[in-house]
């Protein structure tokens, strides 16, 4: 099983418009925290996630938080 590349050791702080978004679990986007596409050739994908309103979010980049796509603090254990 591939392992995801640690993107940054901290949270990405984003505002989140309504929609549909996929948040990038194998470190190699370069749009973090979004999936563009380089998890071709691993087995590891993109997770959906879908923001109902207007909302605040702290999206995981070291790609070990236990609740994916949001931040749970493990890039403190990192």
């Amino acid at each position: 099983m591939d392992k995801p590349l640690i993107a940054a050791k901290n949270p990405a702080m984003l505002n989140l418009e309504p929609g549909e978004y996929y948040w990038c679990a194998c470190g190699r986007s370069s749009n973090q925290p979004f999936c563009d596409g380089p998890h071709h050739g691993t087995s590891i994908t993109p997770v959906a996630f879908k923001a109902d309103k207007g909302q605040q979010a702290f999206l995981c980049l070291c790609k070990h938080s236990s609740n994916k796509p949001f931040c749970d603090g493990s890039h403190n254990n990192l």
